[in-house]
């Protein structure tokens, strides 16, 4: 299962917009694969989304092999995981605004 490191992603984040800072022109950094990262976390909190979805759906049916404290906890992790991408998506939306906002 492949998991979202936040405060990886807000380190690369910092430093990209320190680079800013100093030089006019952005290159692509060796090796990064900006949105491919994106998209992954992305698809990673939806299908954690999709498995509470289907553990609830096994519970309410009355599924003797799914227990209450296991849909709990999918629904916790899909909701920790969904606030988690969301902050990501408010630092990305930050960071574009300040670069917008530089003068040229």
């Amino acid at each position: 299962m492949n998991t979202i490191d936040p405060s990886g992603l807000l380190l690369q984040m910092r430093a990209l917009a320190a680079r800013a800072h100093g030089i006019q022109e952005l290159t692509p950094a060796a090796g990064v694969n900006f949105q491919g990262l994106l998209k992954t976390a992305v698809s990673e909190v939806n299908s954690q989304q999709q498995a509470a979805r289907v553990l609830s759906e096994r519970f309410e049916r009355g599924d003797t092999k799914v227990d209450l404290s296991e849909v709990m906890i999918a629904a916790q992790k899909a909701n920790v995981s969904f606030q988690a991408i969301t902050q990501v998506r408010n630092k990305l939306v930050a960071a574009y605004q300040e670069v917008m906002n530089m003068p040229i």
